[in-house]
């Protein structure tokens, strides 16, 4: 009994990793079938690959839809992702229209992170189905879905192209930045993508040397073999040909772009000065006192802010139109809200508290904000609405300029056609050094350059030829526009230039990169730590990097092919010895059965009779006396 029983437990041992081996497989496949199909009582023999095809008509047909709402989905998320730089501005945007302030940026991105995640599974189950030569059958659940994310996709491509066509400009912008590390990834992702396009041009191949071997062996079905031959060569073409395409295109398209962060490290110019937009917003209520101070204490070059003037002749500070953001006028007089600012008498506008909101963890302005300390918190609490003259009192103290936008009144607004020499006399009160002021506004420039000829006029994205003749040297433009409209001709000409807003490090790089002079921020704080560009490479270098990559990638690929096919033609010889040993088999069975059916038949001479004379006795025959 115990040796049976250790018998039992060897062959235990023996048949265990084999049967845990086989298990694991099948649930392996049937767990990829059951996501892929929602069928989880089908069997995996259920669903393998019979015939040439890998699935039938009506799948063959849907395919392309997953695979489009893959790219579509693809394409969306980059381009969310990398208009990042934009994310407080299209808030904004939602919020004029909705009235709630929420980061719709960031719900956005998380439904377009869903969205290629669901369309990336199916494509990587129904890869995985097709690598192990069973059937694609996708669900009808996950069919409507895919119908429904193009859907979805589609109408967001086209609410960009139509109302803020400006994000495909600054995915441009980043092409252009991240092209030359974006060119390397690419290829290495090719030398990934190449083992499996290997094996399946390397096995279609086999498959169509065999077919064509029993072109000769079988004439009547020649018709038939020649047809699949057909489909076979059109399947290789229909893999390798966009590969190989591809691949030849990455290894020489650096010869067709230009990056601006490939520069010479002599050329790099020094890096761009920072104006604070309303201050340091997210460090301190935006368009306070405590906002300014903040954006001083950062070293800002300058101050940037926005201006409405009172309806007792007041000059403010404040982006909006109304006071519903950044005020507390819903508690004060909430049906008064929706008024223009102007409107209000700088008595009330005075009382109002531009701070609290600030606080709010619901309502802050940024995302990546830093939590506040106690301090600032108790500080952020007391701030109120800040004239102009208290902005240019700080301005004054630390030297710093200042640039705004002046928001003309509405009409039957008491000083709606004088407000720019109202202005003008307001500074003037103040005592500034008048080169400190960067005046932008553009109406009623003439007075403006007679009254205070100390200003530095500012302009917009206007011809060159406009510029000289109105004897500005600096611009003050959106930095999408800026580098789609005649940035060199703006360079050539010797014109300062100041970009906005500028608040991810990547465009800060390209403007650092460009030898722009100067940019406005939100994030000062993290700009400032900048002491390189972002993404800086020397074109030497990349050239090198290109180069051995591109050699390197041959090799591998090279090497992966090789390697399949030598694998396959190792599989032939296993299984050619394999038949050929099957068949001696046979044949020595044959033969063994033969020899019985002889001996079966022999005929056996009879015994001899009492009575007899003695003889030599018979033996009896071998074969009669085994049986």
């Amino acid at each position: 009994m115990e040796k049976e029983d250790t018998s039992n437990t060897r062959q235990w041992k023996k048949c265990g990793p084999c049967m845990a081996g086989n298990c694991n497989h099948e649930c392996y496949i049937t767990c990829i079938i059951g996501l892929y199909s929602c069928h989880w009582e089908a069997t995996p023999e259920e669903n393998s690959r019979h015939g040439f095809c890998c699935c039938s008509l009506t799948e063959q047909l849907f395919y392309p839809f997953l695979i489009i709402a893959f790219c579509v989905s693809v394409l969306l998320l980059f381009v969310w992702i990398e208009t990042s730089n934009e994310y407080h501005g299209f808030d904004w945007v939602v919020y004029l229209v909705t009235g709630y302030w929420y980061f719709w940026s960031l719900l956005l991105l998380s439904l377009f992170g869903i969205l290629f995640a669901y369309t990336s599974l199916l494509v990587i189950l129904g890869f995985l189905l097709v690598w192990e030569g069973y059937e694609l059958y996708l669900h009808w659940n996950h069919k409507i879905l895919i119908v429904l994310v193009i859907l979805i996709c589609t109408f967001f491509m086209a609410v960009l192209c139509i109302y803020w066509n400006d994000r495909w400009l600054t995915f441009g912008l980043s092409l252009k930045v991240f092209a030359p590390y974006l060119h390397l990834s690419c290829i290495t992702m090719m030398v990934l993508l190449s083992y499996p396009v290997a094996f399946y041009l390397v096995t279609l191949e086999q498959e169509a040397i065999f077919r064509r071997d029993k072109i000769t062996h079988h004439k009547r079905k020649r018709s038939k073999i020649f047809s699949r031959l057909t489909k076979l060569r059109a399947a290789q073409v229909a893999i390798g040909l966009p590969f190989f395409f591809i691949l030849l295109c990455l290894c020489v398209v650096p010869w067709g772009y230009y990056s601006p962060c490939l520069v010479e490290k002599n050329k790099l110019g020094p890096k761009p000065d920072l104006f604070g937009h309303r201050g340091a917003p997210m460090l301190a209520p935006e368009n306070t006192i405590m906002s300014f101070e903040k954006a001083v204490e950062n070293r800002a070059f300058g101050l940037e802010t926005d201006i409405y003037i009172s309806i007792d002749g007041v000059p403010f500070l404040m982006h909006d139109h109304d006071l519903r953001r950044t005020t507390n006028i819903m508690e004060v007089m909430p049906n008064s809200s929706r008024i223009q600012s102007s409107f209000f008498y700088w008595s009330f506008l005075s009382t109002l508290n531009a701070g609290k909101w600030f606080v709010d963890s619901w309502r802050q302005p940024f995302h990546n904000m830093k939590p506040l300390s106690e301090a600032d918190k108790e500080k952020a609490r007391k701030q109120m609405i800040p004239k102009l003259s208290d902005l240019l009192k700080i301005a004054k103290q630390a030297k710093k300029y200042v640039i705004f936008d002046l928001n003309g009144p509405p009409p039957k607004h008491p000083f709606r056609n004088t407000y720019v020499r109202h202005v003008v006399k307001v500074i003037l009160d103040t005592k500034i050094e008048q080169h400190l002021i960067y005046w932008l506004p553009g109406f009623d420039r003439d007075y403006v350059k007679q009254k205070a000829p100390g200003f530095q006029q500012v302009g917009r994205l206007s011809p060159v030829e406009e510029l000289r003749r109105e004897n500005i040297s600096i611009i003050n433009v959106d930095y999408k526009r800026l580098f789609h409209n005649g940035l060199r001709d703006y360079k050539a000409a010797d014109i300062t230039i100041n970009l906005y807003i500028v608040n991810k490090p990547w465009v800060f790089s390209l403007a650092w990169c460009s030898r722009i002079h100067s940019v406005t921020t939100d994030n000062i704080e993290l700009l400032r730590q900048i002491d390189y560009p972002y993404y800086f490479m020397v074109p030497s270098y990349y050239r090198i990097m290109w180069l051995f990559l591109d050699i390197l990638t041959v090799v591998f690929i090279f090497a992966i092919f090789c390697f399949h096919w030598w694998r396959e033609n190792q599989i032939e010889k296993v299984f050619e010895s394999s038949s050929s040993y099957t068949d001696t088999e046979s044949i020595s069975l044959k033969r063994r059965k033969s020899e019985k059916a002889e001996t079966f038949s022999m005929t056996v001479e009879p015994l001899p009779q009492a009575g007899e004379s003695p003889q030599t006795p018979v033996a009896p025959a071998p074969d009669l006396t085994r049986a």
